[in-house]
């Protein structure tokens, strides 16, 4: 269904897309106050459903309950409210359901009436997440929310607010999708905390923890298509991979064709080639043969012309309005909303807007729109300690 007849939400704030779809801001900023009433008394510890089902009182259960927790124990304290076993069930389910979905969603929406909220980067900011999703509704039949990735990392409650997107994932896995940001990886993981939040709130069994969170990451999609107009991914458009045929060897059995791209020959790529990408690695190599995965998750516009290598992440591309107008011509699609640029990352981007409204309109050419879309407004936050 085209976006002329649905509605396309961006959080925290937007104003029209283009002239075709109905855009509605909503506004994500907690200013420290709780959408849900903290219970004086500690809430019950979570346990797994016995049949393995979740339903709405469940999910409203761990939305209070972490809530409370994040606001009256220590970091320490956090197994007696979620235990390592509802943990385990919790992320093994949620991993079987992602790692069925393909790298690229395509998401479609029921009727004129549906809406769509996309949410850009959350980095541990629990709060804002809650009061997110009841200033913009629940996930529902005619609600679907795309979180467009970096759910951890950065903030204090990185751990809590991945746990909770899982979950709504396993209770409506065909209305809330999660899309991998670059921060879903080992690399980024070490370096800016969740590794060590997850050591301190789980003790002796933050290992286990941690490997089964980066199990998780590895199956999260990279990209979606809404209603067939608008690409979402987290950081934005990707190569194509050129490839050239090897020497024959000897031999039927050991004839191979190895994909060898073209160091000086950059150009987008495909849908096909991003559906046919290995996403199932810890950490998005920067040179081979794969990737996709990479540009995906690291690049980002530029307001130069053409395609070139970030050299200033040193990993993924820089695009300019001219590539955001090919792929918007070429794949029928009216809108990229894309995210992982914060205030920090813009104040060293000259020509780029800077995201003190949370969202900036970076391209605007002949074909569409492309939008920088950050959801974390107190980022970055202070870190978990012990």
């Amino acid at each position: 269904m085209s976006s002329d007849n649905n509605n396309i939400i961006i959080s925290p704030t937007s104003r029209d897309a283009d002239s075709s779809s109905t855009t509605t801001t909503t506004a994500t900023s907690s200013d420290n106050l709780s959408p849900f009433p903290s219970p004086a008394a500690a809430p019950v510890a979570l346990s797994w459903p016995p049949d393995g089902k979740l339903n709405l009182e469940w999910i409203q259960h761990i939305m209070s309950a972490l809530d409370w927790s994040s606001r009256n124990l220590p970091p320490s304290a956090f197994p007696s409210v979620f235990s390592v076993p509802v943990f385990d069930a919790l992320v093994l389910t949620a991993s079987k359901i992602l790692h069925k979905e393909p790298n690229c969603l395509q998401i479609e929406t029921l009727d004129s009436d549906s809406t769509v909220v996309v949410v850009g980067d959350l980095h541990g900011q629990l709060h804002d997440l809650l009061f997110l999703l009841k200033d913009a509704g629940f996930p529902a039949q005619n609600r679907i929310f795309v979180f467009n990735g970096d759910y951890v990392d950065r903030g204090a409650w990185g751990l809590e607010t991945f746990l909770l997107l899982l979950a709504w994932k396993v209770f409506m896995p065909h209305r809330v999708y999660l899309l991998r940001g670059n921060h879903e990886s080992k690399y980024c993981t070490s370096v800016y905390g969740f590794e060590k939040e997850v050591m301190t709130k789980y003790g002796d069994k933050g290992k286990h923890v941690y490997r089964k969170c980066l199990g998780c990451f590895e199956g999260l999609p990279l990209a979606s298509i809404i209603a067939g107009r608008v690409y979402t991914a987290h950081g934005g458009l990707f190569r194509s991979i050129p490839g050239t045929p090897s020497k024959r060897s000897k031999g039927k059995k050991n004839r191979r064709i190895s994909l060898n791209p073209e160091p000086n020959s950059l150009c987008l790529g495909s849908l096909e080639e991003l559906s046919k990408a290995r996403r199932s690695v810890l950490d998005p190599p920067w040179e081979g043969l794969n990737l996709i995965p990479g540009d995906v998750l690291w690049s980002d516009p530029s307001m130069s012309p053409g395609l070139s290598p970030n050299k200033e992440r040193g990993i993924g591309l820089l695009w300019g309005p001219d590539c955001t107008e090919e792929f918007l011509k070429k794949f029928k699609v009216k809108l990229i909303i894309r995210s992982h640029e914060g205030p920090d990352a813009r104040e060293k981007r000259p020509g780029l807007a800077g995201m003190d409204e949370g969202y900036t309109i970076d391209h605007d050419v002949e074909s569409g729109k492309l939008i920088t879309l950050f959801s974390a407004p107190d980022y970055p936050q202070f870190q978990v300690s012990s």
